[in-house]
């Protein structure tokens, strides 16, 4: 899986999405396999259109997976690839990331 680490981004959601599609956009679409974006913490208003650019690419780089994770922590990082790596129909997915994990599974 190829990590894409999307930062720096400015604090504002229309900035931040402008800088993504000319900047990152085109590293995310050159690469060669499943690919994993990885955007730093934002609030709310950066949601849609960091979902709307990961369902994209993977529509666009089908067969190949693209997610992405929100976040910092490198042990919730790491958890997530792990997950992924195990889940191969998962797909054009925004998961934040979470260093108290997802808690008890209830069952």
């Amino acid at each position: 899986m190829i990590l894409l680490r999307i930062a720096p981004l400015p604090q504002e959601a229309l900035g931040a999405a402008a800088c993504f599609h000319a900047d990152f956009l085109p590293q995310a679409m050159a690469a060669q396999g499943d690919l994993l974006l990885v955007f730093p913490p934002a609030d709310h208003t950066h949601g849609a259109w960091r979902l709307a650019a990961v369902e994209g690419l993977a529509r666009a780089k089908a067969p190949l997976r693209v997610n992405a994770v929100a976040g910092e922590d490198d042990a919730g990082l790491a958890a997530a690839m792990a997950f992924l790596a195990q889940a191969q129909g998962v797909t054009g997915q925004l998961l934040p990331l979470d260093s108290q994990g997802a808690g008890e599974v209830i069952a």
